[in-house]
């Protein structure tokens, strides 16, 4: 027997700390990393001690011999990714423990409560002179955890338990509800911690730049994630879902996450934690079909394997695929007829064309693939609100092959050296509702420097620059999605988080940080003198119980409250 990851993997890589053998790959150490949709076990190296179970924070890894039906699959997904990919490296000498100085203390703030925060603070607090407090603007900690990750994927939001574990240390502290630029400013940070990490993110949703984009009827999907979420900045948002055809543009996993939350029966969504006041507006959602736009090919898809297969298990829903569509650019094309293409590229290929061989069924509701299309314009109808997605039809630039090795063992990936050009082919979409999922940006924010065309706050390994290419801005320092950019997800942010506390750590050892003027212990009182109703641990705790105890009363995991008003009224109880 042998031990197999399946859909929920995080990425976060604590399986592969405590694998004795080192058959959990890509570990953290290999450059494959910093892209894997997810992790896998070798099943020649694995020697079903069950240690990466007992680790594992979103219950993904089992038994071969457990796994049934859909599940099966993974077993095979796990295997292929070894026919290409060296089994044997990774897992360097993890570093001594940096000495820091005995006779001072260090209080960093981290602004953010997100992924990439957390595992700043526990990189940190594992020196026990080094003390974290955190803000975050909402009443709620987790950032995208809480706000992002679908309801449906319940076992994914398991990471939360690591997270709860950091902020228990009695050298943590919560600030939330506090906003950062409101009720404190980042000069009154500076002067009171020997270190300030942001960790605030990128949740603005980037755009399309098309006529008809401000229509009603078209909005960000980032927006619609949040509604359904129950974050309460959209708590009051309302979406028109009278159509029948929603149209989404993007195919990346949030594209899948907004399609299955609009076609799933609203009887299964009722047993997440789906917002209530979302619940209830699907109950009488009239779409019956999502269409995904890809502008690139089958092959350059961002969304995951894992996400893609899962789409086929939704009851009542069939997943479309024209195979006239699944064009493939030359380089792929020749990848995959030589044996040579990366094993993940491959595996979603041929779900695209298991998905296109199937029939669909009378009466079900439609999920549609599409691929190599921009859309142009978005149309409008008599009344002023969308009608159409004008799209055209791309085909492929080759560019030159600048390498043919990626990472030492693989081809580089065909999405890092293909290009699309559009064709004169052009025709609509018939749609009542248009949501762009082409990913998130960075927002300013007053007091940093800030790159425009990145998005993010320019830095070198997580120390802030005063411009990009500039000199260091000492005790500054960011993580996260505004250190690197919207890309990866919880892996990703645990390895950023982990690299920008490391930088903290050695600038204190070293003697470079500056020493803060005042004392961080009025923090409390600043905030509060500047209209903040603070929120502490024992707050989040209050709010989590009546959550949970919400839940159990109808059989989820959690019924969320989505205002201010009703969040800090549960934190005083």
């Amino acid at each position: 027997m042998v031990y197999v990851i399946t859909q929920p993997c995080c990425n976060d890589a604590s399986c592969v700390t405590v694998c004795p053998v080192n058959c959990i790959h890509p570990t953290p150490d290999e450059p494959e990393f910093a892209t894997a949709e997810m992790l896998y076990i070798d099943p020649d190296g694995c020697i079903d001690c069950a240690a990466c179970v007992d680790e594992c924070p979103v219950d993904a890894i089992f038994l071969d011999e457990e796994l049934s039906g859909n599940q099966e699959r993974y077993i095979q997904i796990n295997a292929d990714y070894f026919t290409d990919h060296d089994a044997s490296g990774g897992l360097v000498a993890p570093a001594k423990k940096r000495a820091l100085p005995g006779d001072k203390e260090l209080h960093v703030a981290i602004v953010g409560a997100g992924p990439a925060a957390f595992y700043a603070a526990e990189e940190l607090l594992k020196h026990s002179v080094i003390h974290v407090d955190m803000f975050d603007r909402l009443p709620t900690p987790y950032g995208l955890v809480r706000a992002g990750v679908a309801p449906d994927h319940p076992a994914t939001k398991g990471v939360e338990k690591t997270f709860a574990k950091v902020a228990a240390k009695k050298s943590f502290e919560y600030f939330l509800n506090v906003e950062v630029g409101k009720h404190v400013d980042h000069d009154q940070l500076k002067s009171r911690y020997g270190a300030v990490i942001y960790a605030h993110g990128a949740s603005t949703d980037k755009h399309l730049g098309i006529d008809g984009e401000d229509l009603p009827g078209s909005v960000p999907a980032t927006d619609f994630v949040a509604w359904y979420n129950g974050h309460p900045d959209h708590a009051d948002d309302d979406f028109d879902l009278s159509a029948d055809r929603a149209v989404v543009v993007g195919n990346g996993n949030v594209a899948l996450d907004v399609a299955r939350i609009l076609l799933d029966a609203p009887d299964r969504l009722g047993r997440t934690d789906i917002a209530d006041h979302a619940l209830e507006k699907l109950r009488t959602s009239n779409i019956a079909e999502v269409v995904l736009l890809g502008r690139r090919g089958v092959a350059q898809a961002a969304y995951t394997n894992a996400e893609f297969l899962a789409m086929g298990d939704i009851p009542g829903v069939d997943v479309i695929v024209d195979p006239e569509e699944l064009t493939l650019d030359q380089a792929t094309r020749d990848a995959l007829e030589d044996g040579t293409l990366d094993s993940t590229i491959a595996a979603k290929i041929r779900i695209a064309r298991e998905f296109s061989q199937r029939e669909p069924t009378a009466g079900n509701k439609r999920v549609v693939f599409r691929y190599l299309l921009s859309p142009v314009a978005i149309e409008g109808s008599a009344d002023g609100g969308v009608e159409s997605v004008r799209c055209v039809r791309n085909d492929f630039v080759n560019a030159p092959d600048d390498s043919a090795d990626h990472a030492g063992n693989s081809p580089r990936p065909p999405s890092s050296r293909i290009a699309i050009t559009p064709t004169t082919e052009e025709f609509g979409v018939p749609a009542g509702l248009v949501m762009r999922a082409i990913g998130y940006t960075g927002q300013p924010l007053d007091g940093l420097p800030f790159d425009g065309g990145q998005g993010v706050v320019p830095n070198s390994v997580g120390r802030v620059l005063a411009s990009t290419g500039g000199e260091p801005l000492p005790g500054v320092y960011v993580t996260g999605w505004i250190k690197r950019g919207a890309t990866g997800g919880i892996g990703m942010n645990r390895l950023c988080g982990q690299e920008t506390a490391k930088s903290v750590i050695t600038d204190f050892a070293e003697g470079r940080l500056p020493e803060p003027a005042e004392s961080r212990d009025g923090v409390a009182d600043l905030v509060a003198g500047r209209g903040a109703g603070r929120i502490n641990g024992a707050g989040w705790k209050n709010i989590d119980r009546v959550e949970r105890s919400a839940g159990v009363e109808v059989g989820r995991r959690r019924v969320k409250l989505v205002t201010i008003k009703e969040l800090e009224a549960a934190a005083l109880d």
